[in-house]
């Protein structure tokens, strides 16, 4: 959630602008062309993958339609999730229509193609996981957290029973930010990205068990020994918390990824990139990771050795396949791509969109194509976005209705036979424990789990013991786990196994016994804290971390010593000590917020599970937001910490979250937008705010469900993001600051520069600043406030350390403190509940040595918005309906003070005003009272079709809003928002798209009351001047 730090000062702007406009440097030529779709042969000869390898087909339209996931049952039948209504129109409209499904495919001649399929199950929601077990199948849609389990009992290949297998409950979000993967790991949990959350299936039941955090975004995989790998889309981030257990917490350490790891190599040059221009090169082609995910860690034996154990992360918006190797550098994972400057897999097919890369039950790569036009979902496409302009222009959103899939072979290499481990006794899948394939060893471990057969597991000791392949002593000691008959003996026993990653795994299995005190255990943790390998160092320690083993001091000095020089050791330790700090911090706030306010607490506690799982990817840990991966000098997001937007005013920040945010924030310009978080409920926007206003060094008052509930009234019916200027109307301030008083304990003399309307001039106090100074205001009158907003932009650390305000309605009887806390650069706002005062007074409470208080220009908040107000501010209602508004009169003096206020940004009046939007100078002459009505009520009924937006994109990339005036002398004269006229090159357009909407939004009658709309109706129907000629085009 990117809330930002400050407001600014532009007034508010009624008329939203279409696009950003970014500029390209160099002399790149943008050539759109409608992209065609190609037959799956020629998709195939597309292809450029890395020598030996080749691509093969395994299943095309019409078999598949819309792929997104797939995974294999234990007799090799393939069931892919289909997504049939996702983005089958640029708008994205009717997309949870419940007409997806799942198919199951098979390839009964073992010639690589599926020439048998059937529709598991339909009527789906956007199924985005499939787990088969053995005699059914778990799949969760779209918008939710359950899970149900569909079985094939007469085995036609079509579902005839569902039950619920886990209750879940609702999940609201984007669609492209919900849970995925549900992978069966070897320690027996099942896990998904986006949750805190994993899953365990023992003895017919499903149970869910919370984690420290979540992670990741679209795709979910894990390596031999179990060690997760995750990736979002969203952060640019192609592999991310592989070091580690997420029950251990999330930990990244430098260098993890290697240098150069994020710039990709594609070789098409259509540059649908949501990030931008930023994000393309000179040439049109992706230079960085941003729609990666669907990863996997090719575990198979039907490739060369050297393949094996590596990462593939597709990149659907680069049209390609990374193939990255994994190494180990004392104990910590690094990633390097396998080729300088190309990939793995590439093409100039621009509707090649790779969503998974998985191991096959034959040994071989599968690659899954969506196979569209556009891959983004339409919160990236909305109108005025960069994205939705290229997409149009290339056509991306009418190839819709196709998927492939591939699978990756070697010259050299033969795929191995299909499994029928469904119709095979458990004693023979004990035997697969030791398959070269890790997907054979990973089906037969879940299967020999689920049945529960304890007549094999002397078998499962032995091999455990005695196995030549230490993957088969490990996939052995994850078994007996699993079906709860573990023996301390056999354990001790592999503490000391000569294999490192049979040692480690025994660690974690051994954590029950570690909690229980167990002497014999810990004596053995103690020497393995000193292995030679690292990795177990690391392992012994967080085993301790988890189970407060009291003895966690001395084991980590032991390791230190041990491992001076591993970089992961020491990184492991940090992480560990702040996570303690973190945990007691937290739980010290929760409890205080609990002994406020119950409520308060619970819902701090569900925002940090929320922040944890979502927000901390852009905004980081300690809520200064996360360097952009290629440029350390750019932040991802605005900081929340210290933010006086963030802690102040609830239902700005309410507004936020719930619509998004777009455009410049104090002065600079994002990569990524704050997309809108709407979708979820009034509870899940309350919890994300309650944590983030209140951690860190922030602190505010508690954001109820109501209070999101008025917020979401009042914005209903709004489509696009907030811009900082429009979010302004809702923060009106005192006028006639003239009529003011102003006095101070220091440099009173210089108080009127506080409120003189100069940035440049300042009230300070000469002296250091130091508890007991004071700044007060007396108004002209009694007026309902509700905050104050100090402007120290320009004296860096003038900000008061601590503040009190106190208000009088008659300068002798002071109220209690409205508001404490601290201050911030630049701005300081505080926030209380509506009160009505006269005198206003603010007191320093902190000391910093050498600096003067200082305040540049000071505002006060009037309380007139309903959802801040509450029963003290005048209540904003509904309009009543048109038939009746036509027989009432307005104040044509009020309603001038609305036009001028808002209006005037976009159009005239006389003199007055911006040439933007129509001359309203004469409006009275040329509508009737109706027509002007409903003008306000709906821009788009009657809109003069010279004032329809238009789209220009330039052939060095630039993307340019506004309307045509006029077309001269090969230039086309663009008048452009703040009634700029920008002369354009016509020769300089490479495109140019017509809008069928006014700039001018639709709901501004919902930021007036009926007096107010009433009366710039009336102020309008007056207006019967000649227009004062504008600039016109020469």
């Amino acid at each position: 959630m990117k809330i930002f730090q400050r407001l600014s000062r532009s007034v508010i702007c009624l008329c939203l602008g279409l696009l950003f406009c970014l500029p390209v440097k160099g002399g790149d030529k943008l050539k759109p062309y409608k992209v065609p779709m190609l037959s799956p042969e020629e998709a195939l000869k597309s292809f450029v993958v890395a020598d030996g390898y080749r691509m093969e087909l395994v299943a095309c339209e019409p078999m598949i339609e819309e792929p997104v996931a797939l995974a294999w049952d234990g007799n090799g039948r393939m069931y892919v999730a289909e997504m049939r209504t996702y983005m089958q129109e640029i708008d994205g409209r009717d997309q949870f229509r419940p007409i997806s499904r799942v198919v199951r495919m098979e390839d009964t001649n073992g010639d690589g193609r599926m020439d048998k399929h059937t529709v598991f199950v339909d009527k789906l929601v956007l199924p985005r996981m499939i787990l088969p077990l053995e005699k059914e199948v778990i799949i969760r849609e779209t918008n939710t957290l359950d899970l149900w389990a569909y079985s094939d009992h007469d085995g036609d290949g079509v579902a005839d029973e569902k039950k619920l297998w886990h209750k879940g409950g609702g999940r609201g979000g984007n669609l492209e930010h919900q849970p995925s993967g549900l992978i069966w790991n070897i320690d027996n949990w099942i896990y998904t990205t986006y949750s805190n959350h994993r899953y365990r299936f023992t003895r017919g039941k499903a149970e869910r068990h919370s984690l420290p955090g979540g992670s990741g975004q679209w795709g979910l995989t894990h390596d031999d020994v179990g060690k997760l790998y995750y990736s979002t889309a969203g952060g640019e981030q192609p592999a991310m918390d592989f070091q580690q257990p997420m029950i251990y917490g999330r930990i990244r350490m430098g260098g993890e990824l290697a240098s150069g790891f994020r710039e990709v190599f594609p070789i098409d040059d259509v540059p649908d990139v949501q990030g931008g221009r930023g994000r393309v090169r000179a040439n049109n082609t992706l230079n960085n990771f941003t729609g990666c995910g669907g990863q996997g860690v090719y575990r198979g034996d039907r490739l060369p050795e050297d393949m094996r154990g590596d990462l593939f992360i597709p990149e659907a918006v680069g049209r390609l396949v990374r193939r990255a190797k994994i190494t180990n550098v004392a104990g910590k994972t690094v990633l390097v791509n396998a080729y300088k400057g190309r990939e793995f897999i590439a093409t100039k097919d621009p509707n090649f969109r790779p969503l998974a890369a998985k191991t096959g039950p034959d040994g071989c790569l599968y690659i899954l194509d969506m196979y569209r036009g556009i891959i983004q979902e339409g919160n990236w496409v909305r109108r005025g976005s960069y994205l939705r302009g290229v997409v149009s222009a290339y056509g991306l959103d009418k190839n819709i209705g196709k998927g492939r899939i591939y699978r990756v072979v070697h010259d050299k290499f033969k795929p191995g036979p299909r499994p029928r481990m469904l119709d095979e006794k458990t004693s023979t899948l004990v035997s697969y424990l030791s398959h070269p394939n890790g997907w054979w060893r990973d089906e037969a471990q879940k299967l020999i789990i689920i049945r529960r057969d304890q007549s094999v597991v002397p078998a499962i000791k032995k091999l455990a013991r005695s196995a030549a392949a230490p993957l088969a002593r490990l996939h052995a000691l994850w078994t007996l786990e699993g079906l709860d008959v573990i023996d301390k003996e056999l354990l001790r026993e592999k503490l000391s196994d000569k294999d490192a990653r049979v040692r480690a795994g025994a660690i974690r299995i051994s954590e029950p016994l570690l909690v229980e005190k167990d002497k014999d255990v810990i004596a053995d943790l103690e020497k393995l804290v000193r292995d030679e390998d690292p990795n177990v160092t690391i392992q012994a320690i967080l085993s301790a971390q988890y189970t407060a083993l009291d003895e966690l001091e001395g084991l980590a000095e032991a390791a230190l010593d041990r491992h001076e020089k591993s970089d992961a050791v020491q990184s492991i330790l940090r992480g560990f000590k702040a996570r303690l700090v973190q945990q007691r911090e937290l739980r010290r706030r929760e409890e205080a917020l609990r002994k406020a306010n119950e409520e308060f607490g619970k819902s701090y506690a569900q925002g940090h599970v929320v922040y944890a799982t979502l927000c901390v990817t852009c905004h980081g840990q300690d809520g200064k937001g996360v360097p952009m991966p290629d440029d350390a000098r750019q932040m991802r997001a605005p900081p929340l910490a210290g933010s006086p937007r963030v802690t102040g005013k609830k239902s700005r920040v309410v507004r936020i979250l719930l619509h998004g945010l777009q455009g410049p924030v104090d002065g600079k310009e994002y990569k990524e937008q704050m997309v809108p978080m709407g979708s979820n409920d009034d509870a899940w926007i309350a919890a994300a705010l309650n944590y983030v206003r209140n951690t860190w060094s922030n602190k505010a008052p508690y954001v109820s469900t109501d209070d999101v509930a008025s917020a979401r009234s009042a914005g209903a019916g709004r489509a696009v993001p907030w811009t900082l200027a429009e979010l302004l109307k809702f923060d009106p301030r005192l006028g006639e600051a003239s009529k003011w008083k102003l006095t101070a304990s220091h440099g009173g003399n210089a108080a009127r520069s506080a409120i003189d309307g100069n940035p440049g001039t300042r009230w300070a106090t000469n002296e250091p600043m130091q508890p007991g100074m004071w700044f007060q205001v007396e108004l002209a009158k009694a007026q309902l406030v509700r905050g104050l907003s100090l402007d120290s932009a320009g004296s860096r650390e003038d900000h008061p350390v601590g503040y009190e305000v106190r208000v009088s309605e008659n300068g002798k009887k002071w109220s209690k403190v409205l508001a404490s806390g601290s201050g911030s650069y630049p701005e300081t706002e505080i926030a209380f509940a509506p009160v009505n005062a006269r005198y206003i007074k603010l007191t320093q409470t902190g000391h910093r040595p050498g600096k003067f208080w200082s305040i540049h220009e000071l505002g006060i908040f009037r309380a007139v918005d309903p959802a801040s107000a509450g029963s003290a501010a005048t209540k904003a209602q509904a309009l009543p309906p048109v038939s009746e508004l036509l027989k009432m009169k307005g104040d044509a003096g009020k309603g001038k003070l609305v036009f001028e206020k808002n209006c005037v940004l976009c159009h005239q009046v006389g003199d007055k005003g911006v040439n933007f939007g129509p001359n309203l100078s004469d409006v009275g002459l040329r509508l009737r009272r109706e027509q002007i009505l409903q003008s306000i009520l709906d821009p788009n009924a009657m809109i003069d079709k010279k004032y329809l937006g238009v789209l220009l994109q330039t052939r060095k990339g630039q993307f340019l809003t506004g309307f045509i005036e006029a077309e001269v002398n090969g230039l086309v004269m663009l008048r452009q928002q703040g009634g700029k006229l920008n002369p354009v090159q016509a020769a300089s357009i490479a495109l140019k798209i017509l809008q069928k909407k006014t700039f001018m939004p639709l709901g501004l009658e919902k930021a007036m009351t009926t007096e107010e709309f009433l009366g710039l109706v009336e102020y309008l129907i007056g207006r019967k001047e000649k227009p004062v000629p504008a600039a016109t085009a020469k």
